[in-house]
């Protein structure tokens, strides 16, 4: 059998032979066919998404701490990334993994996506599809929030998949089959794809998958794509933000734009940090802000452990706060990282063993690519994510309390039902734009 390359991006799409559609379709190579396992969402325990939520965070603080700046070490500079939408990418490859493969892939992934918790991201999902709607303010208007997450697998049409696979995608990922040509046009499938995900994400990812990522040997592409929209309870008041003095690692100092407020949050502090947590509209996301006297030790020594101690001892307070209007973006290729984490078998040519997708050809993932970026202003915050993994041929305030992030700091927009870190990232610089 061929070894053949296979794609695996975060959005909405499912792909494959036997169903309708699955040898051809119509419209020529750069055409866009849908297909759907005639298999309904299936049903889920609540408190599978507290347990999903558990296993991303212990997956994503590692991969952050390893991928958030890949070529100067900790704390050097600006970086973000979405450990869900990455989690949810793998783990709809994990879906078909078998052996020594799915071993690894679970271990990395902390069981989220075992056969025996096959409902946790499931749930997870069916918990998030609710924080978006419209909420008031602490002023009493009424202002949406928007939190979009997507599954999208693309195959190439005339491929066979197990059927085993296809129902797994429909019923635990929602996922629907998009069918395309890699073989005959791989450009006008990529194209099709990063339409897909520009859509997704309000246009924040126009293009995800770069120019020479497809080919004709590849022959599948899972995507995920969260999309985040989100006013603050409190908003800043823009009139009273001014430049003010952030002090980076090195000692040297910058000006840039401040906003300041006295709000209603919850605040802790503990040996050598503070933290402050900022609500949104609606009370279930918040952004997290993690202000240590040294990041780069900080971060050496940041576990799952440390970072939900942190986050649990966060108490309401009222903080006079000073912050920084930040933009941060990060598109990085995690197949290494991944590898290194404990999962090489899935990179292997000659080892990877993806039979539970198709018998038809032999699959090993080549790359997977991650773009995340969030803005932060007084009025909310936009965030979006996109993942592809890529597989290829061989009560009242108790106190009043200051903080002023005027030093590289990290930060966590959480959604606080289940815990989940939705974006994970570091701001070492806020006057460094985002791209």
């Amino acid at each position: 059998m061929r070894k053949i390359a296979t794609l695996f991006v975060v959005a909405i799409l499912l792909t494959g032979c036997g169903v309708p559609g699955g040898s051809g379709g119509p419209g020529g190579p750069g055409a866009v066919a849908l297909a759907k396992a005639d298999i309904p969402r299936a049903s889920t325990d609540p408190a599978g998404a507290n347990q999903a939520a558990a296993a991303i965070n212990a997956f994503g603080l590692e991969l952050f701490l390893r991928a958030g700046s890949p070529s100067a070490g900790a704390g050097a500079g600006n970086a973000v990334v979405s450990p869900a939408s990455i989690a949810i990418a793998l783990s709809m490859a994990r879906a078909g993994a078998v052996g020594q493969t799915a071993t690894e892939m679970d271990a990395v992934l902390h069981d989220v996506a075992t056969p025996g918790h096959a409902g946790w991201l499931n749930a997870l999902d069916s918990a998030l599809t609710t924080r978006t709607g419209t909420f008031k303010d602490a002023t009493g208007a009424d202002l949406p929030v928007t939190l979009r997450i997507a599954n999208a697998p693309f195959a190439q049409r005339n491929m066979t998949l197990v059927p085993a696979y296809l129902d797994a995608l429909a019923s635990q990922f929602g996922a629907g089959l998009r069918l395309v040509d890699y073989q005959n046009d791989p450009e006008a499938a990529r194209k099709a794809i990063n339409a897909w995900v520009d859509g997704q994400t309000e246009q924040r990812i126009p293009e995800l998958i770069g120019q020479g990522v497809l080919d004709n040997n590849t022959r599948l592409t899972l995507v995920n794509a969260i999309y985040l929209k989100a006013p603050w309870l409190t908003p800043f008041t823009a009139e009273l933000t001014k430049p003010a003095t952030f002090t980076r690692a090195d000692g040297s100092t910058i000006e840039v734009p401040m906003m300041v407020a006295q709000l209603d949050g919850r605040y802790a502090q503990g040996a050598g940090w503070q933290a402050v947590e900022l609500p949104y509209v609606g009370g279930s996301l918040a952004l997290t802000i993690i202000v240590p006297d040294d990041l780069a030790p900080f971060e050496a020594s940041l576990t799952p452990e440390l970072l939900a101690g942190i986050t649990g001892g966060l108490a309401d307070s009222t903080v006079n706060l000073t912050l920084p209007k930040f933009g941060v973006e990060s598109h990085l290729d995690l197949a290494d990282v991944l590898a290194a984490m404990g999962m090489p078998t899935a990179f292997d040519g000659n080892r990877a063993d993806f039979s539970g997708i198709t018998t038809e050809e032999k699959l090993f993932i080549s790359a997977v690519i991650h773009q995340a970026n969030i803005d932060i202003d007084e009025k909310g915050t936009t965030a979006a994510a996109a993942t592809a993994v890529v597989m290829g041929r061989t009560s009242m305030p108790a106190d009043v309390v200051t903080l002023r992030v005027d030093r590289p700091f990290l930060f966590a927009l959480r959604d606080l039902p289940t815990g989940t870190i939705l974006f994970l990232g570091r701001v070492a610089d806020p006057s460094v734009p985002r791209p």
